[in-house]
């Protein structure tokens, strides 16, 4: 079990529950051990990865590679390395080192009862050391930062939903009881000082720090390459890398265009989101509650949250998320659509807090090119309660159901 211990507070905001807090990729976590050999999680810096795979792995040994001495006696003699590890090892940060991943496939192509858990916060390197020597081998995961619900499952209340936009949802600033204030701050230096180096050369730091936080002034907005280009004084090209330098640091991802255009001309470009809403209000300069409620980009970064959450449902599950946004030409658009295997789901996600019907005027659109029954059409809102209407469904955003 991932825990995170909670002192007891009560302020005017919030409430912490003083318990622990396990998370959702335990039990997919349980499902694959013995299954396979390898196991590597991903994720952002300071998602709780370590503390999962220690507290779970208790009967090997753990090494980090962040470790300046342990990754030089790795990457110098890798076999006499893992030879200290006769039933396997928890290795964190092992894309520092890819050479042990050749190593390590020969060890546990000898013997399956071998365990390794790797461990890092840079996905392209470490997936691209992964396929190049471990293909089939191994199961991938990704741990993000808590969900909604597993905070609520230890009975740890938001008063509204600014607190949860500003706070965001690190389990640094709850089991360590640290301010929005100084956390991202330290939380963006660290990530530019040495996962930046890491992916790739950066030699301006403070322009790259600009160009984040131009970033976070684009939530929910289209992709705009040539825009942030401009705004941020660099080439088109550059912005390109630079906003793959940021989506392997887990820092932002895509939402990509709904494909089904029901004969209507659609966008393709797909939408700019931060993986916490935290580390959005910081480069955004949002220093507290109140300004995120009187904040131009409070709408998006509500938006932002929902569809956080609905991701991290499926990841943290082991399941590859399958989520969209629709929007055609006249920009009339669904903020969310999760597609299964037998159904297709459209959302409209609204932060006023008071119930509106004119909150589905994009979903009866959508029920008109569709066909869907208004049993399907879905807003969520930053209210409190559930109901089911004549139009369709208003769930709160405390409420929200997968």
């Amino acid at each position: 079990m991932d825990i995170f211990a909670i002192g007891l507070q009560i302020c005017p905001r919030i409430m912490y529950f003083c318990g622990m807090i396990q998370r959702d990729l335990e039990k997919t976590v349980n499902q694959l051990r013995g299954k396979y050999s390898v196991i590597a999680i991903t994720g952002p810096r300071q998602s709780g990865k370590t503390t999962l795979v220690r507290h779970m792995f208790k009967n090997i040994p753990y090494a980090n590679l962040e470790n300046i001495d342990i990754r030089t006696q790795a990457m110098d003699d890798p076999r006499g390395f893992l030879s200290n590890f006769p039933k396997g090892a928890v290795i964190d940060e092992a894309q520092r080192v890819p050479q042990l991943f050749s190593y390590i496939q020969g060890i546990v192509d000898e013997n399956r009862t071998i365990q390794f858990v790797l461990t890092g916060s840079q996905n392209f390197l470490l997936l691209q050391s992964i396929t190049q020597s471990l293909a089939g081998r191994v199961a991938i995961l990704k741990l993000l930062p808590f969900s909604l619900s597993e905070l609520s499952k230890e009975k740890i209340i938001f008063e509204n939903y600014e607190d949860v936009l500003l706070k965001g949802l690190y389990p640094g600033i709850y089991d360590r009881d640290i301010e929005p204030s100084f956390f991202y701050p330290s939380y963006v230096n660290t990530y530019l000082e040495r996962d930046i180096r890491d992916i790739k050369n950066i030699g301006n730091l403070n322009s790259f720090s600009k160009f984040i936080q131009l970033c976070a002034g684009r939530v929910g907005q289209l992709l705009n390459m040539s825009s942030i280009a401009i705004d941020a004084g660099i080439s088109t090209n550059t912005a390109k890398a630079w906003l793959s330098v940021l989506e392997a640091g887990y820092i932002i991802y895509y939402l990509q265009p709904y494909h089904n255009n029901f004969n209507k001309r659609i966008v393709k470009t797909p939408k700019l989101y931060f993986y916490d809403t935290g580390l959005a209000c910081s480069l955004l300069g949002i220093e507290n509650a109140q300004q995120v409620k009187t904040h131009y980009a409070k709408g998006a970064l509500f938006e932002n949250l929902i569809i956080n959450e609905f991701l991290k449902h499926k990841v943290h599950h082991g399941l590859r998320p399958s989520q969209y946004f629709w929007q055609n030409k006249a920009k009339q658009e669904i903020d969310l659509i999760v597609v299964s295997a037998d159904k297709t789901i459209p959302y409209e996600i609204k932060s006023g807090m008071t119930m509106n019907d004119s909150f589905f005027s994009n979903l009866k659109l959508w029920q008109k090119l569709s066909g869907d029954e208004p049993g399907n059409l879905h807003v969520i809102y930053g209210g409190n309660n559930n109901l089911k209407t004549a139009k369709g469904n208003f769930i709160s955003w405390r409420n929200l159901e997968f």
